[in-house]
């Protein structure tokens, strides 16, 4: 996509005629070109002046008198010039002020003779071209020093803008008919595009609503996690109403410069009206839009809240029927200032969240539309392996699986390829040069067979879709990769329990085979506590504590993580969410060792399936307990 501020067509009157920020651009560069000019003339002038007061040209003649007379200390000969240093004892007063001087020989012995013979004073001037002089002490001089300082001042800016230029908006502009982003670019977000469906129409005729007295909406803030395809749905608005759009992050608006963010702010306002209808897009709004008057920053808030400030005025000057809709993005809504969420600015909220299986689906069909793809590739399947991935993810994955395709030699892009971007994403990539001995390799099938047993005994247990004993990413030995049958929004008090006895399965199995237990089941114990302490604290499924919350937690819903806990119960409390969180990881721990013990035989022989194969699937795992059964 092209992203071009001045690629606009001439036969478009209405943008033909407005186009006020290439005039205000040229304009500044003018000024720009002048001011530096007038600079560097007066510091030629100074540094000229500072020259002739340090040294005194003289008189050829002149100079040959005062060297017969020994009134010269030390003179440089050169093919052009004799400059030097008078006698201190014998100058004159003059000669004292200016102690240095440079004059200009005459190599013609035989008319120096005369001219001396004569009487005459006489200077010499070198018979260099005037043109030449003009262009190598002017122009070359002035053009270098001109664009050392223009470099200079657009590193001070931070951009590719002028010094003088720093405030001028930077917002990229998309002209009318460039952007060719539409909503069949973007899947798996059918309620985000029905909301703005709506808007498209406005910008198309706004008199659809005023007609009824009612107006477009001001702003729109599109709210999710990361790669949910914020930024796309903006764009897929503009190329809809085919109206010219004005992208921009948060981050571009501040600077070091009190008062600059401001004015980059009112500049694209200003644009934006003389373009209208178009759509003014802010990503990661949070960025400026922070609450005002929390935290402490070193340096102080000054440039964000000035920038803030001058966008809510905006939004409030500016009249609904114009045709301007300004859009943002943001993954963080919980740290907006109130002012910028209150009806007026912006009036609709738009959640854009993780996509559920069937949106999965849609997403992976569409990002693998132009891709060769082999028949054994089942997307449903591969959209059961993702759950939680956002749009972003699912892209990265059709990508990495035609990487892999195109390492393996293969015509099309097969099912494999699919599970071993998977795999790669979710654990890592293969660590071949990590290789696990006999012993370890050992430990670590045996503790990966006590994983996959108990999820596949549990009652609420998903069914197990791969194990793996191979090395990946940083630190994964192995892993247990279950397949949910259907997309669940809500955990029930068992399967959370289950969840538990499925994470305790692999240490209860190698203390069952090895006595002793290792560092491997670190991940799974904080991942036990970690749902044992909110089933407590958090979910109020404690018969001894109630049906209460302990604790007050900042949730960052979008980010995945939580801030600092404020405690708020007495230690007695806190004693007694210890006891209980103890009860429910040591139920999950009896729980798993009894269906070990049970099941011990089963246990040797996936153990000893996977030390052979290192990879098993879903189906192999069924076969095996099946046999055994």
């Amino acid at each position: 996509m092209k992203k071009s501020n001045f690629n606009i067509k001439n036969e478009d009157p209405k943008i033909e005629i407005n186009k006020p920020e290439e005039h205000n651009s040229w304009r500044k560069q003018e000024l720009s070109f002048w001011f530096y000019l007038a600079f560097m003339m007066l510091s030629l002038y100074l540094w000229q002046g500072f020259k002739q007061y340090q040294q005194k040209e003289i008189p050829y003649s002149e100079f040959l008198q005062k060297m017969q007379a020994g009134d010269i200390e030390e003179a440089v000969v050169t093919d052009k010039v004799i400059s030097g240093k008078f006698r201190s004892t014998n100058a004159t007063f003059d000669e004292k002020k200016t102690q240095y001087f440079i004059t200009v020989p005459l190599f013609n012995n035989e008319l120096a003779n005369e001219l001396a013979k004569n009487g005459v004073k006489y200077t010499v001037r070198h018979g260099d071209n005037w043109l030449s002089t003009f262009l190598f002490s002017w122009v070359l001089p002035f053009g270098l020093i001109f664009l050392l300082w223009n470099w200079m001042a657009q590193r001070m800016s931070g951009g590719a803008q002028s010094f003088l230029n720093i405030g001028g908006n930077r917002a990229r502009i998309h002209p009318e008919g460039n952007n060719k982003t539409t909503f069949k670019d973007v899947a798996g977000v059918e309620d985000a595009k029905q909301e703005l469906g709506e808007c498209i129409d406005f910008l198309k005729d706004p008199t659809l609503i005023q007609h009824l007295g009612g107006h477009m909406p001001k702003g729109i803030l599109l709210v999710g996690p990361p790669g949910t395809g914020k930024t796309l749905l903006a764009r897929a608005v503009a190329g809809e109403a085919s109206v010219p759009f004005f992208n921009i992050s948060g981050s571009e608006f501040i600077e070091m410069f009190v008062g600059v963010g401001a004015s980059r702010v009112r500049d694209m306002f200003d644009q934006a009206r003389q373009k209208s209808p178009c759509i003014i897009f802010i990503d990661e709004l949070d960025a400026i839009g922070g609450a005002r008057g929390i935290g402490t920053v070193m340096g102080g808030h000054d440039e964000r809240e000035q920038t803030l400030n001058q966008l809510l005025t905006e939004m409030d000057g500016f009249d609904p029927s114009s045709g301007v809709i300004v859009m943002a993005a943001t993954n963080r809504p919980e740290v907006l200032d109130k002012a910028l969420l209150r009806a007026g600015r912006f009036d609709r909220q738009i959640v854009v969240d993780k996509p559920d299986l069937e949106a999965r689906i849609a997403i992976l069909t569409l990002h693998t539309q132009n891709m060769e793809i082999a028949k054994d590739v089942d997307l449903k399947v591969v959209a059961q392996r993702t759950p939680g991935f956002v749009g972003a993810d699912l892209a990265n994955i059709a990508n990495e699986a035609a990487i892999l395709a195109v390492r393996n030699r293969h015509e099309e892009i097969n099912m494999l390829d699919f599970e071993a971007a998977i795999d790669r994403v979710i654990a890592g990539p293969k660590r071949k040069s990590r290789l696990l001995g006999s012993v370890e390799k050992n430990r670590v099938a045996f503790h990966e067979a006590g994983h996959t047993l108990v999820a596949e005994t549990v009652p609420t247990g998903e069914p197990v879709h791969k194990v793996s004993i191979i090395p990946r990413g940083v630190a994964a030995l192995g892993y247990t990769l279950q397949l949910p049958t259907q997309e669940r929004f809500l955990s029930t008090e068992q399967e959370l329990k289950d969840q538990i006895a499925i994470l305790m399965g692999g240490r209860v199995s190698e203390e069952l085979v090895f006595t002793d237990v290792s560092s491997g089941a670190s991940n799974d114990l904080e991942r036990a506590s970690e749902i044992a302490r909110g089933m407590v604290t958090q979910l109020g499924m404690s018969k001894k504590l109630g049906a209460l919350t302990y604790g007050k937690r900042q949730q960052l819903t979008y980010l995945g993580t939580q801030g600092i806990e404020e405690k708020n119960y007495s230690e007695e409390t806190s004693r007694l969410i210890d006891s209980e969180v103890k009860i429910l990881i040591d139920e999950g721990y009896q729980r798993a060792t009894q269906i070990l013990t049970e099941k011990r035989k089963l246990l040797n022989k996936l153990a000893a399936a996977l030390e052979q194969k290192e990879v098993l699937s879903g189906e192999e795992v069924a076969a095996l307990i099946k046999k055994d059964t």
